[in-house]
């Protein structure tokens, strides 16, 4: 896979997750981020910090950025998401607009 088709997501522990750029795209705020004419850092790197969201919930929302598309292409499958992380999950989702 190509750099340019990948992006880097850093959680607030510094954790790298690089993931498909498709699937970055499932959040809105991540893909205003990628996208915005000028010079960002985020545009030129390929790469977004989010420093206030855990290497946990960030680990999560980048499989649902996966499990999005394919739910998308048709593929009906369920996303478990543990119990413990839903308030925390939902304030990430929230910021993210996905």
């Amino acid at each position: 896979m190509k750099k340019e088709e990948t992006v880097k997501l850093i959680s607030a522990e510094g954790f790298e997750f690089v993931i498909d750029k498709k699937a970055a795209m499932v959040s809105q705020t991540i893909r205003n981020m990628l996208t915005s004419p000028g010079s960002f850092a985020e545009t030129e790197h390929g790469e977004v910090t989010f420093p206030e969201i855990s290497t946990t919930i960030l680990e999560k929302i980048c499989q649902y950025f996966y499990w999005s598309l394919q739910y998308a292409s048709g593929k009906e499958t369920e996303f478990h998401i543990e119990p413990e992380l839903t308030l925390e999950l939902m304030m990430a989702a929230n910021y993210l607009h996905t």
